[in-house]
């Protein structure tokens, strides 16, 4: 029989909610003017700085939601996460991603066993292939070195390791290893996404990395056997096995495929998917990009932080901050959602990796106990880097509902520039947004204010701004590979805060699996139809309907069509 135990039956949470009444008449103006509180609420670790203090709460706030931290024995939870315990308990599962990134000599059990010498192999054995590769000893099956990598892969498959690569792209040293080469990305199962890929690339300097753990993901073998087909119909059947690897551990299929299981790249099942982008997931693809040794150094990067979440006390602790500030935005003030505003565009790529993680891990509607919430967990996260956002969606932000704001901002810049006789630099104006778009949503604009510019009557409603908008600010020295790490992590960290206080699985996703299971259906109908003229039958009126346009509208596809690869 499942627990009902609640985090909200506790006093803490209790204390909070009669809380949130202090803040009906507080204003972040006034807040704001209080200097002791500001300096208490800015947190710095190895030159990345937290300042919270445009966040709705105050110094009393925060003693609150360590006593809320307390209730939910956030410390404890920490504590099993680290060491291998079965946390995923619908899964029966650890959840170890800080083992992929551990130093050499940690030990880190599951189940009895220190996993970290297994993460090693696999890091030693990228190492040594990637290094292959990017020499050219290890050639395609013309003698031609492989210089193109195109990574398949879906969901956590995909979007950490196209964020960091994306980060990476532009950073000076990345940019060097990465000379001559190219690393593609292909997620979505749409025809359109493969010809994105293979379009100006020959298949004999490409090398293809499949990214599966069982080898069975319906969209990502899809898109493996079209890269296949596209290797082999140029080069011949044989040719697979010196350009396609895949990071995989179910080594019968990965043979059974073609590829010589000797070129698999093992992860465990103690790593979630949206949480593997620091094992082989992420590690190969990259390592072949831009080398081991630039991606060992975001590895440490996010270790950095692992140990920072494992030790540092909690008021200065800076994924514990943040998630606990999440969960007063949420659960106590009402504000459903998040936006991510990286003031750099090579972090273009952070909020849609931020999303998975966070809305995969915390969309959640019953406890970790199988108990209906009674309260809001979980939150939208969107986001797109300054100013590009502010030219987007930032009206709503700052007119229309209030949505708690992450700024981030990098001090360097990855690729200067400066033009003689400008009043500033482009980086410094990126970064005057930066620094002035938290005070405009804190402060807002007021009646007299307007009043004394002389703005028309008429237009004084639609010109003031309310203010009282939360948001935070973390401003790291650089984007290079270990600070990428650590951002990252810090963020991994944090959403899974929240779910240790929220008290739900932030490592189970169930809700992905019944539009899976209904798509099974829908593709055997489309066999029917296409090959036998079987009628639709067995699905609603509205499903129907729009199913048979399909089918007629298409009808002019072959029952059974040749071989067609997209010719870009």
């Amino acid at each position: 029989m499942a627990s009902t135990t609640l985090i909200c039956d506790s006093e803490p949470w209790k204390d909070l909610k009669s809380h949130v009444e202090d803040f009906k008449k507080t204003h972040l103006r006034d807040l704001m003017n209080d200097k002791e509180r500001c300096q208490s609420m800015m947190v710095e670790f190895d030159g990345m700085l937290l300042d919270y203090s445009r966040q709705r709460a105050t110094l009393d706030t925060m003693d609150k939601l360590y006593q809320l931290a307390e209730a939910a024995s956030l410390k404890q939870k920490i504590n099993r996460m680290y060491s291998g315990e079965h946390i995923n308990s619908t899964e029966n599962r650890s959840v170890l991603h800080v083992a992929l990134r551990a130093p050499r000599d940690a030990v880190i059990y599951s189940d009895g066993k220190n996993v970290v010498p297994d993460v090693w192999n696999v890091l030693d054995k990228i190492k040594d292939f990637s290094e292959k590769v990017r020499s050219g000893s290890w050639v395609g099956a013309t003698g031609k070195p492989l210089k193109d990598v195109i990574a398949i892969g879906i969901g956590g498959s995909f979007l950490g390791p196209l964020f960091v690569h994306t980060a990476l792209q532009t950073d000076p040293e990345a940019v060097e290893f990465a000379k001559g080469r190219q690393l593609r990305f292909l997620a979505n199962v749409d025809p359109i996404d493969v010809a994105r890929n293979i379009a100006g690339l020959n298949p004999e300097t490409t090398l293809v990395v499949v990214v599966s753990k069982t080898f069975t993901t319906a969209e990502t073998m899809l898109n493996a056997r079209t890269l296949r087909e596209w290797i082999s119909s140029a080069l011949g059947p044989f040719a697979v096995a010196k350009h396609m690897v895949a990071v995989s551990t179910n080594l019968t299929l990965v043979e059974k495929f073609g590829i010589d299981p000797n070129n698999a790249f093992a992860f465990w099942d103690w790593v979630g998917g949206r949480y593997s982008v620091c094992s082989a997931v992420g590690v190969l693809p990259l390592s072949l990009q831009y080398g081991f040794s630039m991606v060992e150094k975001f590895l440490n990067g996010a270790s950095s932080i692992d140990q920072h979440f494992r030790s540092a006390p909690f008021e200065k602790n800076i994924p514990v901050l943040l998630g606990l500030l999440s969960v007063w935005n949420v659960s106590f003030l009402g504000y459903p959602a998040r936006a991510i505003l990286p003031y750099s565009q090579a972090l273009e790529k952070f909020a849609p990796h931020i999303q998975q993680v966070s809305m995969e891990s915390n969309g959640k509607g019953v406890s970790i106990d199988g108990v209906p919430l009674p309260y809001e967990a979980g939150e939208i996260d969107f986001g797109e880097p300054g100013t590009n956002g502010q030219h987007s969606f930032y009206q709503l932000i700052h007119q229309g509902r209030v949505i708690p704001c992450d700024f981030i901002g990098i001090v360097k810049s990855q690729q200067p520039v400066y033009l003689k006789g400008e009043v500033v630099s482009n980086h410094d104006e990126l970064m005057s947004n930066f620094f002035a778009q938290p005070d405009a949503l804190a402060y807002g604009k007021t009646l007299e204010q307007l009043l004394k510019e002389n703005v028309p009557q008429h237009l004084i409603p639609h010109k003031m701004f309310s203010g009282n908008r939360p948001s935070l600010s973390l401003l790291l020295p650089s984007l290079n590979a270990c600070n990428i790490g650590q951002l990252l992590a810090s963020y991994e960290h944090r959403i899974a805060v929240e779910g240790f206080v929220w008290g739900i699985n932030s490592f189970d996703q169930w809700g992905v699996e019944l539009g899976k299971s209904l798509a099974t259906q829908v593709r055997k109908q489309l066999h029917a139809s296409r090959t036998k003229g079987e009628p639709v039958e067995g699905f609603n009126f509205s499903t129907t309907t729009l199913l048979t346009r399909y089918l007629e509208a298409s009808s002019d596809i072959p029952a059974d069509p040749p071989t067609l690869l997209p010719r870009i």
